[in-house]
């Protein structure tokens, strides 16, 4: 009796979308491959829409490097991919082409203009699944340490924040960050960038003694030495950061394998919400796209196929059918 009790339980459809999510039921973290080269790999993402500034901006295009952690932030007025295109040449222009863009599935990034741009400019074009924004962390998390940043300066208003984005940018830059122990100033550029606490201690002390001058050739091959020398210890900090994270974050996940033909349920956001998410389905599982990534049969959606993280489902749990009919035919 227990065990038809239990079984009944797990095969109720009702219960089985509205159960709650619980944290063991995620995957084990698969960090991305690290790259040592800067703007080599970049993340994009767009804020907003926000307050109307004072100039007519509502969004915030940001971009952060994924080897050096330094951020860019554009104000636009527009979120068009003719818009986020003129950006992006603003950007190569002072730091040169990237060989691959991290971005989200929104339609600006995956529109047939840029899809052209990735390919003239010989760019990998490297999507995050739908639903799951820790796949471009660095960017969501740069954006949140912004969002906190701009608030503290913004006026009541907030029509000013627009203004303030270029003095955030240059704080942010000079601070060390922790998973590289360098400042993104530093990783870029080779030297410590002279910032308003060493104006104050300049003013303090006194002027500091010009150094020895030296030659061209002498100047560019030290800074080379330097950046390589930042570069190695900021790739080893990373490594070690990246197993730390992932230490901790694997104490609570399992391993979980879907095949083609399963049905899964699907915790997506709602109709009436897009904060509100509950489980949708059943959905079947037709492909097996990578280790955390299936794609999946819904009709009733856009698309009838969507690529989703693993997190994001939940194995649906059927009753036995054949079982209950006996058990009808028994009766009588």
């Amino acid at each position: 009796m227990y065990t038809d009790v239990r079984a009944y339980c797990a095969t109720c459809p009702v219960c089985q979308k509205t159960g709650a999510v619980r944290r063991a039921d995620r995957v084990p973290l698969h960090p991305l491959s690290m790259i040592s080269t800067p703007f080599q790999r970049i993340a994009m993402d767009i804020v907003g829409p926000l307050e109307k500034s004072s100039s007519g901006y509502r969004f915030i295009l940001v971009i952060c490097d994924y080897a050096t952690r330094y951020p860019e932030a554009f104000p636009l007025r527009s979120i068009t991919t003719p818009k986020v295109v003129s950006v992006l040449v603003q950007l190569f222009s002072r730091v040169g082409f990237s060989k691959e863009i991290l971005t989200d599935q929104g339609t600006n990034f995956t529109s047939r203009l840029m899809h052209q741009v990735h390919q003239q400019l010989r760019i990998k074009a490297l999507r995050t699944s739908p639903y799951h924004p820790q796949t471009d962390g660095l960017v969501e998390r740069f954006d949140h340490t912004r969002k906190n940043m701009l608030r503290k300066f913004a006026s009541d208003t907030g029509k000013d924040w627009d203004k303030w984005l270029p003095f955030l940018l240059f704080a942010y830059r000079e601070v060390p960050q922790a998973s590289t122990g360098f400042s993104p100033f530093e990783l870029v550029y080779g030297w410590q960038v002279q910032g308003p606490l060493d104006l104050l201690k300049n003013t303090w002390e006194g002027p500091v003694e010009a150094s020895s001058e030296v030659g061209i050739v002498q100047h560019v091959l030290r800074m080379r030495d330097r950046l390589d020398q930042y570069r190695e210890e900021a790739a080893e900090n990373l490594r070690q950061a990246q197993k730390a994270q992932k230490l901790w974050y694997d104490q609570y996940a399992r391993h979980r394998e879907y095949q083609p033909g399963q049905k899964v349920l699907l915790l997506l956001p709602t109709s009436a919400n897009k904060l509100l998410a509950k489980w949708q389905g059943p959905c079947i599982i037709t492909k097996t796209i990578g280790p955390v990534t299936f794609q999946v049969y819904h009709p009733d959606k856009g698309k009838t196929t969507q690529v989703y993280h693993v997190n994001l489902m939940g194995e649906e749990v059927e009753g036995d059918e054949d079982r209950g009919n006996k058990s009808k035919d028994g009766d009588r």
